[in-house]
């Protein structure tokens, strides 16, 4: 099997200090030996360009007319993929404005247009689901899901349950497998994040 062309992404990410091993206290309150914070990418321009170009290829072989960025992390993705593609994006609001024009989603659309969901993260998928409500609700339809990283924690298969089709650049199995290759991180700290994610 090739590669996967989007592992030297896995190393900027390493690089720009978006993955980090260590102990780190979850939402959940389960202690993880691993932390993705996606929200750094805005610091570093080039990666965030680099990011919506490794988009284009997967997008190229899905049908819609609008990206639909989640807010918060994934506007400045879904933005850069906009830019690398020139595609119209629009985004589900987080809290609804109670002022001027009360919109639920920004940006321009029309009833009965696909909008892609462009979201970080994937690994419940719980938020797509808010946001694929949100979105129906106002008339678009939903297909597919795009995202940076799968986290391999039951979104995929939540997700097709419902009828929705999830796409991820990358796994973090392949990004452990590649880490370990290329002994970019210690041997320990890949085996413990592997245990971590393989009971929880």
């Amino acid at each position: 099997m090739a590669p996967n062309p989007s592992l030297p992404l896995a190393d900027a990410l390493l690089k720009a200090g978006c993955v980090k091993f260590g102990e780190f206290t979850l939402k959940s309150g389960l202690i993880s030996p691993i932390y993705i914070d996606l929200r750094r990418i805005i610091t570093y321009p080039a990666l965030l360009a680099q990011i919506g170009q490794a988009y284009l290829p997967l997008l190229q072989t899905l049908h819609f007319q609008r990206l639909a960025g989640l807010p918060y992390a994934a506007i400045p993705i879904a933005t850069a993929v906009s830019l690398a593609g020139n595609y119209p994006m629009i985004y589900p609001r987080k809290e609804v404005k109670t002022y001027g024009t009360k919109a639920e989603i920004e940006g321009e659309f029309a009833p009965g247009e696909t909008a892609l969901i462009i979201d970080d993260l994937a690994t419940t998928g719980g938020s797509k689901f808010e946001a694929i409500e949100k979105l129906t609700s106002a008339g678009l339809r939903v297909t597919d899901v795009a995202v940076l990283i799968d986290r391999q924690s039951g979104a995929r298969e939540a997700l097709e349950q419902a009828g929705f089709r999830l796409h991820a650049l990358l796994t973090i199995s392949e990004m452990l497998a590649h880490w370990e290759a290329t002994a970019q991180v210690p041997a320990d700290q890949i085996s413990a994040t592997r245990a971590f994610l393989k009971a929880n």
